[in-house]
């Protein structure tokens, strides 16, 4: 069976000053531009069923832009796991999600989202592959097709369809 997981690095975050990393919020860009990705998803039929998001304050904040966007609710879960972490730690948490789930929503952070769709889809080629590699800027969002069951996610089980950097 065919899925669909899209993976978006978080919005453009602020550094104020004496904040902790995972409580750093979004800049005005990043509002701006996680409502861009919301109505990109929208545009293009790829509104989640599932979302995967970080804990940390940027992401949930991108969450809550991009999700204004969307005509429906879907259910999202805010993990721990997904903060800093690596390809292993987010396969893990993908893995959970359930059978009957056809689109996947991962809003996470770099490099590990990076890294992640890198390895997802090894053996792509072509312009999202070049742009994916090349940098995975905020808001840079991954589209990719999975063959076969969450469960057994890996290394190579999925094509990278496309890669935009919607902006607002």
């Amino acid at each position: 069976m065919k899925h669909r997981l899209v993976v978006l690095r978080h919005a453009k975050a602020d550094w104020p000053a004496g904040v902790a990393d995972h409580d750093r919020p979004l800049g005005r860009r990043g509002v701006r531009d996680s409502a861009a990705v919301g109505r990109w998803l929208v545009d293009n039929d790829d509104v989640p069923d599932l979302v995967w998001c970080s804990t940390a304050v940027r992401t949930r904040q991108t969450w809550e832009y991009v999700g204004s966007q969307l005509d429906t609710s879907c259910d999202v879960r805010f993990e721990d796991q997904v903060y800093d972490a690596g390809v292993d730690d987010l396969l893990t948490v993908l893995r959970q999600t359930p059978k009957k789930t056809q689109r996947v929503l991962l809003v996470g952070h770099n490099p590990g989202v990076q890294d992640l769709v890198l390895a997802l889809a090894d053996r792509a080629s072509g312009d999202a592959r070049a742009l994916a590699e090349t940098k995975f800027p905020t808001s840079g969002l991954a589209v990719l097709d999975v063959d076969g069951e969450w469960a057994d996610l890996g290394q190579g089980h999925a094509n990278l369809a496309n890669f935009v950097v919607p902006r607002g």
